[in-house]
């Protein structure tokens, strides 16, 4: 890996002086990635994780399962070209279950999937698992697993907080059973009690209870990976009742898995094709997937732009010209800071909605854009449940992150069309988005513009 910038340094986010023209292999999923950490650790037999991404929030999920007692090999292929037998090369792990134990501290550091996926897992445990991670994990919402796992039979100790730092003290197994949790803060509340719920022993009825249940394409793809691994889930989609979800108890199987690409992850790189009216290939982007990501073929087209997905890839080109839109990202939440960060930029108003659940996020995210887009001469207003932008003239600035890396991307971005606007703790990409300073350079370094493209949209 390469050397990040030191924490809190000023970044100056490079400006695009022609099209971008530029292949970028973007790294694996990590909603994936630590879904299938969590499901081969609990299953029955050894399985592989393939093409994992190696970042700190999959760092933090391998390291607290190997506390716990789980083995994990980590190997390299010198090729990530399929083998004659179909196997994929590349970086792989073999995920050896063992029986969990403590005591052990389980650092969350800031990542909503291991302080949320793993409380579950830990109630299997033999000892008292304790977990604690970064400040900001303290203000996030936990309260609801929390009080679900008791229901089901649990033993946990927050000194009444409903929050981090807890200690869940494990007696080897979970009864389970039937859950009321009100998810409309997070899907990952709904995720975390079903990817443990094939080994407690009822298995697990899952009822959500409270107001729009955001991000539905996270619990989808945490369904068709419990399916994969063997589980038998009944669902809303199959024909179930409305918001709830059924796992029956059984063993896991241990699987051969490859993660995809992470799609939200190419938000910057396919916004700087969109930006400059360039073109932009990410291989291996998936035909069929469950990644709110993939929504971004059709945001970002009804933004200006156009794309394919051919054997190379998806390949997106843009016109230098970006249109404003009016859009509700309730499934698809993640995408808000990238999306606001190119609707700067734009031609025309934009209205951004159904991402209230936002201000619950890395950090709140719908205060922070607007503060720090509006610092750099933007008009963007909070609404109840999004966000306003107005396209304004930028200037250069700082554009803070709030230890989250997708401020982080979404002030590159705005950077590639304006003049001296400086990323503070760009290195907090590294959560999801190993080396994205030297991947975003390599991007505009890229094939070479063509000078008859047009330049930076709006606002440079």
């Amino acid at each position: 890996m390469t050397e990040t910038p030191a924490l809190h340094a000023l970044w100056p986010a490079p400006v695009a002086d022609a099209a971008v023209h530029a292949t970028v292999t973007v790294p694996g999923s990590k909603s994936v990635t630590n879904r299938a950490l969590v499901l081969a650790a609990l299953a029955a037999e050894p399985g592989w994780v393939r093409r994992p991404l190696r970042s700190r929030d999959s760092q933090l999920m391998s390291d607290a399962l190997r506390a716990m007692g789980v083995g994990i090999e980590e190997t390299v292929s010198s090729s990530s070209a399929p083998a004659a037998d179909g196997s994929v090369g590349g970086e792989a792990w073999r995920i050896i279950p063992a029986a969990l134990h403590g005591p052990t501290t389980v650092d969350v550091g800031n990542a909503g999937t291991v302080m949320r996926f793993l409380p579950p897992v830990a109630t299997l445990a033999d000892g008292d698992i304790r977990f604690d991670g970064d400040p900001r994990s303290y203000e996030r919402p936990l309260g609801q697993v929390i009080t679900a796992l008791r229901t089901l039979g649990a033993r946990i100790d927050d000194d009444g907080r409903g929050a981090l730092p807890l200690t869940v003290q494990g007696g080897g197994a979970l009864e389970g059973g039937t859950v009321e949790i009100d998810a409309s803060n997070s899907s990952q509340f709904v995720s975390a009690l079903l990817l443990s719920a094939p080994r407690f022993n009822q298995g697990v009825e899952v009822r959500h209870v409270g107001g729009n249940l955001p991000s539905m394409p996270h619990i989808r793809m945490t369904v068709e990976m419990l399916r994969a691994a063997g589980a038998q889930v009944d669902t809303p989609e199959a024909g179930g009742e409305k918001d709830v979800w059924r796992v029956a108890p059984g063993a896991l199987l241990g699987r051969d898995m490859v993660v995809e690409p992470d799609l939200s992850n190419a938000q910057p790189f396919l916004a700087a094709a969109l930006i400059t009216g360039g073109t932009v290939t990410i291989p291996d982007w998936p035909r069929r997937t469950t990644q709110p990501g993939d929504a971004l073929r059709r945001i970002f087209t009804e933004m200006g732009g156009s794309c394919e997905l051919t054997d190379a890839g998806l390949v997106f080109t843009g016109t230098g010209k970006i249109h404003g839109i009016d859009v509700d990202l309730s499934e698809v939440g993640e995408l808000t800071p990238g999306i606001a960060a190119v609707a700067a930029l734009a031609d025309s108003e934009s209205v951004l909605r159904g991402v209230a659940h936002l201000r619950l996020h890395e950090t709140d995210r719908l205060a922070a854009l607007t503060k720090e887009i509006n610092a750099l001469g933007g008009d963007v207003t909070e609404t109840a449940d999004g966000l306003h932008i107005r396209p304004r003239p930028l200037h250069g600035g700082t554009f803070h992150t709030y230890d989250d890396h997708r401020m982080a991307t979404a002030g590159a971005v705005i950077g590639l069309a304006v003049k001296g606007v400086e990323i503070e703790n760009v290195a907090t990409t590294a959560k999801t988005l190993p080396d994205f300073p030297k991947m975003w350079t390599d991007m505009l370094a890229g094939d070479g513009g063509d000078p008859a493209a047009p330049g930076p949209g709006a606002g440079a």
